[in-house]
């Protein structure tokens, strides 16, 4: 398995595609707050002119409800990328076949806390 760029769809990009964007090209620029934000304006085209008069009250009103961590995103699951938070909170996304994601996965010194991207549903028994 490779990291693989999410493919655009017809009615624009889609939100894993926006994530991969934007974390491709700005690595270690977005916390996690800040990249759902930047994700939720684009992927719902919001204007210039309405961030400039209301993007306070956008954000805080997108923030009002609880948000998915990165662990739900497709970018994980699906698309073959591992996501690395610095120790400022920033992110920056590898494919797992990089050398810097095994030499991430490998944690020598135990310094990393790898958590698994999350299942879709759970199994049934």
């Amino acid at each position: 398995m490779e990291g693989t760029v999410p493919p655009l769809r017809k009615g624009g990009a889609t939100k894993s595609r926006i994530e991969y964007d934007l974390l491709s090209n700005h690595p270690y620029t977005y916390t996690q707050e800040d990249l759902i934000y930047e994700v939720y304006i684009r992927h719902k085209l919001i204007p210039e002119e309405e961030l400039l008069a209301r993007g306070t009250q956008i954000r805080e009103e997108l923030f009002q409800k609880s948000q998915a961590c990165l662990r739900a995103s497709m970018l994980p699951k699906k698309y073959g990328w591992g996501i690395h938070f610095d120790c400022a909170g920033k992110i920056a996304i590898f494919g797992v076949e990089s050398l810097d994601y095994q030499k991430y996965l490998l944690n020598e010194g135990d310094e990393l806390k790898i958590l698994p991207a999350m299942r879709n549903s759970r199994l049934r028994s």
